[in-house]
C-alpha cells in the first residue's frame, strides 16, 4: 500500500533511529559475510520507515535497492518466467497463498529469523493462507473502507451504497484500481461474501459497477487519498492507513468501514525462489521485527503493526484509534481475500475486463 507521497504528511521517526539500540544481528554476521552486501527489496510504494533502509546498511552494511509494485497482480506477473533478481518481497495473503502454489516462494528459515518471537502469536496460529509460516511473515495489517471529507458528506457515510447508488458525489469519486477490491466492495453492497466464486453473484456486482461508472472520478492507482487531500474527490475507497495519513494533515478528513463490511487484509514479507541473497534476505526481515524498527514503521505508514513488541513502543493515539485497529464488531464483518483458483481468478479478470471497457 502507499503512504503519503509528501514528506509533510508523514510523521517523522524519532530522533537517532539510525543509532537503535539492541539490533539482533548475529545470525547475520555469522550466515552471511559470504554473500555480497546487497539486498534487492520489491515493495508497494514508500511503505518503509522513513531511515529502516539507511539504518539497516549502516547496522550491517547491506546496501538496499527497492524497486516499487502497484498491485498483487503485477507483482504476480513479474515472478511468471522466473525471479527477475529480487530477495525480499511484500505480497498480500492471498497472494502469499498463490505464489506458494505457483513455487514463487522460498521457505522461510525459522532459526535465522529468532525476532519471530516478537510477533503477536495469532498471527502466527491463524494464517491459514500459510499454516506454519512456512513461506511469509506479518509485515502490517488493516481494512480497506472509505475516506471522505466531512464538510462535503455532512450526513456522513456508513454504507457502499455511497459509491455504487447515491449520486450525491457523483463525479468526485475515486474508486481502487484493482478487480479484486471494487468487485468485492461491491459483492459486500448486495450481501455476497467478499469471495464469492457464483457466477451469478459476480455478474451481479460487475454490473452494479459498470452502472456507476458515470459517478466515479476514477480508479485511482493506489492515489485516493492524494486526491482527496488536493480536494479533487470528496470520497475515496482506500486502504485506513492511506487515508490516516492524509487524516493527520487535515481535520475535514475521516475514514469509515462501511456497515456490510469489508476487506481485512495482511501485507507479508517472504524471499522469491532463487533470491540472490537469501541470508542478507532473512537478516532484513529479523531485522524489520526488531521491536524499535517495527515501531518506527509503524508510526510512518499508520497501519497496523502485528508485531507485540513494537506495540509496547507505541503511543495511546496509535493504539486506540479505530481507524488502525476496529472494534470487535467491524472486523466481524470484514473478510480476507482468499486466493480461490485459477478459474476463480479468471472469472474476476474477465469481468474487470469489461468493467474497464464499458
Amino acid at each position: 500500500m502507499t503512504i503519503a507521497r509528501n514528506p509533510n504528511r508523514r510523521q517523522m521517526l524519532h530522533a537517532g533511529s539510525a543509532a537503535l539500540i539492541g539490533i539482533s544481528l548475529a545470525p547475520w554476521r555469522a550466515s552471511a559475510a559470504a554473500e555480497d552486501k546487497k539486498l534487492n527489496f520489491l515493495n508497494w510504494d514508500t511503505y518503509i520507515g522513513e531511515t529502516t533502509l539507511d539504518d539497516f546498511r549502516e547496522a550491517t552494511g547491506v546496501r538496499v535497492q527497492m524497486d516499487l509494485f502497484a498491485d498483487n497482480d503485477e507483482l504476480f506477473a513479474k515472478f511468471k518466467a522466473g525471479n527477475p533478481g529480487y530477495d525480499v518481497i511484500m505480497p498480500t495473503n492471498d497472494y502469499v497463498e498463490r505464489m506458494v502454489q505457483a513455487k514463487m516462494l522460498m521457505p522461510l528459515d525459522h532459526d535465522k529469523i529468532p525476532n519471530i518471537a516478537n510477533i503477536t502469536p495469532s498471527f502466527m496460529r491463524d494464517a491459514s493462507f500459510d499454516p506454519g509460516r512456512k513461506f511469509s511473515l506479518p509485515y502490517m495489517w488493516g481494512t480497506i473502507g472509505i475516506g471522505y471529507r466531512k464538510s462535503a458528506v455532512p450526513g456522513g457515510i456508513n454504507s457502499w451504497g455511497a459509491l455504487f447508488e447515491s449520486d450525491a458525489h457523483a463525479g468526485r469519486i475515486a474508486m481502487l484500481g484493482t478487480s479484486q477490491y471494487v468487485l468485492g466492495a461491491a459483492l459486500k453492497f448486495l450481501g455476497y461474501s467478499w469471495n464469492s466464486t457464483s457466477p451469478a453473484e459476480l455478474q451481479a456486482a460487475e454490473k452494479l459497477v459498470i452502472a456507476s461508472k458515470k459517478r466515479f472520478k476514477v480508479f485511482a492507482d493506489d492515489n485516493g487519498q492524494d486526491l482527496l487531500a488536493t480536494g479533487e474527490v470528496d470520497v475515496a475507497q482506500e486502504w485506513n492507513g492511506d487515508i490516516l495519513q492524509v487524516m493527520n494533515e487535515d481535520d475535514d478528513i475521516t475514514y469509515v468501514v462501511p456497515d456490510e463490511g469489508s476487506n481485512l487484509w495482511q501485507d507479508c514479507l517472504a524471499i522469491p525462489a532463487d533470491a540472490p541473497h537469501p541470508e542478507n534476505a532473512h537478516a532484513f526481515i529479523n531485522y524489520i521485527l526488531e521491536p524499535e524498527v517495527g515501531a518506527d514503521i509503524a508510526r510512518t505508514v499508520q497501519f497496523g503493526t502485528p508485531n507485540e513488541a513494537s506495540k509496547k513502543l507505541l503511543d495511546t493515539d496509535y493504539l486506540k484509534n479505530p481507524a488502525i485497529f476496529p472494534p470487535e464488531a467491524v472486523l466481524a464483518k470484514c473478510e480476507p481475500s482468499l486466493y480461490l483458483g485459477e478459474e476463480a481468478t479468471r472469472l474476476r479478470d474477465e469481468a474487470w475486463s469489461r468493467i474497464q471497457a464499458a
